[in-house]
């Protein structure tokens, strides 16, 4: 019996040795963009939320990528954050703060490296809301167009938020995962949002977007001439459809009429001025009128009253 309890001691310690080793060689052999998700994943903080938007062809053959992130209340400030983005977007066209949900965006510094197939990103964001914005290629030689982003899952987010704009003219557009909610902005375009619920560090998310458009042209450019004609076409069509006019005194100045007034009749003052100067000036280089004598012709000085030549009186 002591024998097989000393067997059955060994066999299990060799169990567990061989266990060891097989968890380190599995640690080994991992890819190093797993091992370097899990480190971006665990130290990031947690978020509130998560925006993710997607608007394909927007301004240029590309889908404009808007990543809006809202920290946990309990977050510590500032908090250090590391994004990885697509390595064909070349790394983020903008990265910005704000001190509210839908405050003014402002700039903020950003490191940039590649690491594998991403672009890591890493900034200190000193309020709760941070916003990422990048440009992945579409291609765009066939009417068929189809683009795919796959959210790394670099910070636990107690919701996400997602929406995807259909570009202008576009047709047969779909979304999956299937996002239910349909609308419409300002500018005609439809979106379409669907809301996500907790997502942990590490676990991706994959957006995928397909549709139908025959116009090389983006949205902004197509929606152009378009926002022109409308703008022309939403003026007032009477005085009662316009915005009343302030009162001359709300404005701090003079009405229109009396400022044309005073302006007229200070070009007529200096108009006056200036022929006054006119004839003074011509008067002055006029010689004054010679007298001269009814008898003889001889010119008269000033002040004689009868002439030197002929002794006749001078009138």
């Amino acid at each position: 019996m002591r024998t097989a309890n000393t067997h059955s001691s060994i066999d299990g310690g060799m169990r567990e040795r061989v266990a060891t080793c097989l968890c380190f060689l599995a640690l080994a052999l991992l890819p190093p963009a797993l091992v370097h998700a899990q480190a971006v994943a665990t130290a990031n903080p947690r978020l509130a939320s998560l925006g993710i938007e997607i608007w394909p062809e927007y301004d240029r053959p590309a889908a404009l990528v808007i990543l809006r992130g809202t920290l946990a209340e309990d977050a510590k400030l500032p908090a250090a954050v590391t994004l990885r983005l697509p390595g064909t977007s070349g790394g983020a066209a903008a990265v910005a703060y704000s001190t509210a949900a839908d405050g003014n965006l402002l700039n903020l510094k950003h490191e940039r490296a590649t690491t594998g197939e991403f672009v890591t990103v890493k900034f200190e964001t000193p309020t709760r809301f941070f916003h990422v914005e990048f440009y992945e290629p579409i291609p765009t030689a066939s009417a068929a167009r189809s683009y795919r982003y796959v959210w790394p899952g670099d910070l636990a987010a107690a919701r996400i938020m997602l929406v995807v704009q259909e570009p202008a003219t576009a047709t047969d557009f779909a979304v999956e995962p299937n996002l239910d909610r349909t609308q419409t902005g300002q500018e005609g375009l439809r979106y379409r949002t669907g809301e996500f619920s907790a997502q942990e560090p590490g676990k991706p998310l994959a957006i995928a977007v397909r549709y139908t458009k025959t116009d090389a042209r983006p949205t902004a450019e197509i929606l152009k001439p378009a926002t022109s004609a409308s703008a022309a076409a939403a003026l007032p069509a009477s005085p009662a459809a316009a915005p009343a006019a302030l009162p001359a005194a709300d404005r701090g100045g003079w009405p229109g009429w009396a400022a044309a007034l005073a302006a007229f009749v200070l070009l007529g003052l200096l108009g006056a001025a200036f022929v006054l100067w006119r004839w003074s000036r011509e008067s002055r280089s006029v010689p004054p009128a010679q007298r001269v004598c009814a008898k003889c012709g001889a010119v008269q000085p000033s002040g004689n009253k009868f002439c030197g030549n002929c002794g006749t009186k001078v009138r």
